[in-house]
């Protein structure tokens, strides 16, 4: 645009455009009662065919701005090469929720978008049929034309969408969708809309945005989370050619929301850097200033000798089963805090006039944030406008809008547009945190090769009998409900350190400790890995109920397809060992094979990962799904290998990826992806693949070496026989 914004379309200009213009609501329910069925532009058809769809959820990387126009475009029964995408702004009114987390894009819009395409479809055939005098129901589709086979008449979508616009809304959950034989983008794959200006290095995320007398802000906040400022040389900061401004920041004491600080404001943020870096600045005293991991993990071990704090689950009488099993193990495992590591540090634009804010923020959780600022500025709701821009990487971080409200705040303070860039030391050390966990197990198996007991005492981070966010442990969580005897206590520590949801929240420590410790017991009981977890899923298609209902039957097919496709059961070179593990998360089922070689050294080398996933009947579009799956793995490795947030004296001690460091290209393995289509609705991708890696990897090391790793990241020194 010309005054160097990234491009966004306003609801003027779409309504304003020359064609048909589709607006409907699909709020949640609840949200369509308040907001009166206002409706927003999904579909924009132009007089020369061209075809503009509106993405409404954040794109993360995950692919969204692509693959929901797929659904919409699909059922409008337009040629993919004759779409066009623009990301919406922030608008729940029209949107119903707009997020990115919880590999949700899939389940909560397949049926919804696709209604949304099939309604403008039916209007343009209306208006087509109302012209020719002739039923609708004569009338096809294909390609952006309106066919009527009788007569031998045609239409393009272009010439008839002024006269479709003034066709009634039809009933959305009426329309006719498409039979899945029929399609002709869902299931196809195509190229992120985004890619060529991502590899030519257009102007797209967050970090980018530029506005009209922008100005740059930095903000200093404490190392110990949420302690307020006791001095700072404002004086010294305003000194450096550029500042325009410095100042205290007072804040809160929420770690979720505007935290004490100090802004510097300057002309260039290369120069309000250089400002802060002249601050001193000093920090009072906090109550969380001498927590320590080192001290966590002592109180874990403590807790864990100790009466657990709450019984999450007792199924049968686990103490009675270890007593009379043939085997037992007993194993600790721990894992640690993890920051998010966006490659894109936290930023946000704002600008305040007139009583009104606009943001431009990459976030994956916009209508939060709106509440967010408009609480802490004390402003309505209704006067801030929020633009989604791409993020540089989400992975959960970008749920909390912390940066958001920092910008806003800044930005009013200042009477001038402010672009807040964090710096990557600020993003490391300011994250809200993967926690770190401690479970302590017994495990049993009988003269049969089952488990017949399992007790696992998960000592956690919360306090008040509530675990920290993304703490907990689900009390259904796998092997709860296929085993007679389970138990599974749970005991807390209070934490200082801001928590949130990483990738596969939960799932990516969860699963490391379950497949593992499974692994363990298989060993122990002489069983093949494969054939002792087939065993302990049975042959029950569905074990429980409802929502929480695990189906035993899809994680048995994807576990039996990995083995197939790995060729488990062949005997690897000598240092090599393959290692297999499966998890349920997020609606999808994954079984993994990892093959290792570790060599006497204790360097590993990552050979190959198979991965066999279920995540419904469709999976549209491949080529996305791919680079998902396949992300998720590399991310699961790097985690495994590499990555840990210590705390110390109440701080992060990691700053920047020379100390929490990411997989190279060199250490990635080839991964190798297979699908099965099963009978159910499509879900998402974002994440289930994840989990399984980390186990799947350490059980093949002790398959290569004999030496079982309980702890995170991966200690190569432990590994080492020569």
């Amino acid at each position: 645009m010309a005054d160097g914004t990234l491009p966004t379309a306003s609801r003027r200009e779409v309504l304003a455009g020359a064609g048909l213009v589709i607006g409907f609501s699909i709020a949640g329910k609840g949200e369509a009662a308040e907001t009166g069925g206002k409706l927003n532009a999904y579909v924009q058809v132009a007089p020369d065919n061209t075809v503009t769809i509106a993405a409404k959820n954040p794109e993360i990387g995950q692919g969204v701005k692509t693959m929901l126009p797929m659904l919409i475009a699909e059922e409008l029964d337009v040629d993919w090469s004759a779409v066009r995408t623009r990301q919406a702004d922030s608008d729940p009114a029209a949107y119903g929720r707009q997020f990115a987390g919880g590999s949700m894009a899939t389940p909560l819009n397949w049926d919804e978008l696709r209604r949304v395409g099939a309604a403008a479809r039916v209007m343009l055939v209306a208006a087509a049929a109302q012209g020719w005098g002739v039923p609708a129901g004569e009338c096809t589709t294909a390609s952006g034309v309106v066919h009527h086979k009788a007569s031998g008449r045609k239409a393009t979508y272009g010439s008839l969408a002024a006269k479709a616009a003034e066709a009634p809304v039809p009933d959305l959950k009426t329309v006719p969708l498409k039979d899945a034989k029929d399609y002709k983008i869902i299931g196809q794959p195509k190229r992120q809309v985004d890619t060529a200006a991502i590899v030519a290095g257009k102007p797209l995320f967050g970090i980018d945005v530029t506005l009209p007398g922008m100005l740059y802000a930095t903000f200093e906040k404490a190392p110990v989370f949420g302690a307020r400022v006791a001095s700072a040389d404002l004086a010294a900061a305003k000194r450096v050619k550029g500042v325009t401004d410095a100042f205290v920041v007072e804040g809160g004491e929420s770690l979720d929301g505007l935290l004490p600080g100090v802004a510097v404001v300057a002309t260039s943020w290369w120069a309000a850097r250089k400002g802060r870096d002249r601050l001193a600045a000093t920090w009072a005293d906090h109550p969380t200033g001498a927590q320590s991991s080192a001290a966590f993990e002592a109180r874990a071990v403590e807790l864990s000798t100790q009466a657990p704090g709450k019984t999450e689950r007792n199924d049968g009488d686990v103490a009675a089963a270890l007593a009379g099993a043939v085997k037992t193990v007993e194993a600790a495992y721990a894992y640690p805090f993890l920051a998010h590591a966006n490659l894109e540090p936290q930023n946000c634009t704002a600008r305040f006039k007139d009583g009104k804010l606009e943001i431009w923020a990459p976030t994956q959780n916009p209508e939060p944030g709106r509440q967010l600022v408009a609480k802490t500025l004390g402003i309505a709701p209704e006067a801030i406008t929020i633009h989604l821009i791409r993020c540089g990487g989400g992975f959960g971080r970008r749920l909390s809008n912390d940066y958001m409200v920092e910008a806003a705040w800044i930005a009013r303070q200042v009477g001038a547009p402010v672009k807040l860039l964090w710096t990557r030391e600020d993003d490391m050390r300011h994250d809200y945190y993967r926690p770190a966990g401690w479970h302590f197990l017994k495990g049993g198996v009988g003269a049969s090769g089952e488990i017949v007991g399992w007790h696992d005492h998960f000592v956690s981070l919360g306090q008040e009998g509530a675990f920290a966010r993304s703490a907990g442990m689900s009390p259904t969580e796998f092997p709860a409900r296929f085993l007679a005897n389970y138990r599974y206590d749970s005991s807390l520590i209070p934490c200082g350190v801001p928590t949130g949801p990483l990738r596969a929240p939960g799932s990516n420590a969860i699963a490391f400790v379950v497949q593992s410790f499974i692994d363990e017991l298989a060993h122990a009981a002489g069983a093949d890995p494969v054939a002792f977890r087939l065993k302990l899923l049975g042959d029950k298609p569905v074990v429980g109920e409802g929502a929480s209902g695990y189906a035993a039957g899809r994680m048995a097919a994807v576990v039996k397809l990995v083995a197939e496709k790995s060729g488990w059961g062949r005997k690897p070179p000598k240092g090599h060992g393959l290692g297999v593990a499966f998890h349920y998360s997020h609606l999808g089922y994954f079984a993994e094979v990892v093959e290792v070689a570790v060599d006497p050294g204790g360097a590993i080398k990552l050979v190959k990962v198979w991965v066999a996933a279920d995540i419904g009947r469709h999976v549209i579009n491949p080529m996305g799904a791919l680079n998902q799956v396949e992300g998720s793995v590399l991310d699961g490795l790097s985690v495994a290998l590499h990555q840990k947030i210590t705390i110390e004296n109440g701080a992060a001690a990691e700053s920047n990826f020379g100390d929490y460091p990411l997989m190279r290209i060199g250490e990635a393995p080839p991964i190798e992806t297979h699908f099965i289509k099963s009978d159910h609705s499509p879900t998402g991708l974002g994440e289930p693949a994840l989990p399984p890696v980390l186990p799947a990897l350490c059980n093949a090391i002790f398959a290569a070496t004999g030496k079982r790793i309980r702890r995170l990241p991966i200690e190569t020194e432990l590994l080492k026989t020569a």
